[in-house]
């Protein structure tokens, strides 16, 4: 599959995306306190959490 919007930014791709506040608000507490670098990070990391997830209970392999 091949992603068609976004800028290319050395092997990852700048989107953008719109979360609740309460999310947010989560997310920048976190970089706050170091638990991530930056937003980025966070999301990357809870998505790829999901990711993992996801094959595990439903057996299913995606190119990513």
């Amino acid at each position: 599959m091949a992603v068609t919007s976004g800028v290319e930014m050395g092997g990852k791709v700048k989107t953008s995306v719109a979360l609740d506040e309460d999310l947010l608000y989560w997310i920048d507490a976190m970089v706050k306190i170091k638990r991530f670098a930056n937003r980025t990070h966070a999301i990357e990391y809870a998505l790829q959490r999901l990711k993992e997830q996801e094959k595990e209970e439903l057996h299913i392999s995606v190119r990513a």
